[in-house]
């Protein structure tokens, strides 16, 4: 029995040692990659989840733009409403009484393309007129003014395209420097 040393024994040791270690390399090389790409998802998904919170974060911000722009409004229609009732209805007779009739007639039929009603306001005279029209429901304590430019002799149709719905119930009124005011009540 030979009890001597194999030389061939330490190379083989060094390449199975080397092997592991390659295997053991390559492994932690895997784990490491599948780590990344992990990180990566979750990244990702973060990167979702920001963008989505900036967006909810926008959307809050108009909200909130739109709902101060519909409160100047509402205070605007408040302040519009304390001046009217401020105005006396005396002072109304006798702004009526001291002009001559406006040449204007309104009439009222049903929206063909809309709900509500819709003004057919029509100058009977021969000139031109220029006219501001008030309207003011009553119920949901709305008031709005609008400037019409009336051809002589001619109607305009004036509705919802034109800035307002009419419902029965509504208090309309006409005005021109030159003629009494003309007040109507939609029916």
């Amino acid at each position: 029995m030979d009890l001597s040393p194999d030389p061939a024994q330490p190379g083989r040791r060094g390449l199975l040692v080397s092997i592991v270690v390659n295997g053991v390399l390559l492994l932690l090389a895997a784990g490491l990659g599948l780590y990344a790409f992990m990180l990566n998802v979750d990244l990702g998904e973060v990167k979702r989840r920001l963008s989505r919170e900036v967006e909810n974060h926008q959307q809050t911000e108009r909200y909130l733009i739109e709902t101060r722009n519909q409160l100047t409004e509402t205070l605007r229609e408040i302040e519009q409403l304390k001046a009217q009732l401020t105005f006396k209805e005396s002072d109304f007779q006798a702004a009526v009484s001291s002009n001559p009739p406006l040449p204007v007639v309104v009439g009222f039929r049903s929206s063909m393309l809309g709900r509500g009603l819709v003004a057919v306001i029509e100058n009977t005279s021969d000139r031109y007129l220029t006219v501001v029209l008030s309207v003011r429901n009553p119920t949901l304590s709305i008031v709005k003014r609008f400037n019409l430019e009336l051809d002589p002799r001619s109607s305009t149709d004036f509705g919802h395209f034109e800035g307002w719905q009419f419902a029965s119930g509504d208090e309309v009124t006409v005005f021109n420097d030159d003629f009494s005011a003309l007040k109507i009540v939609v029916p």
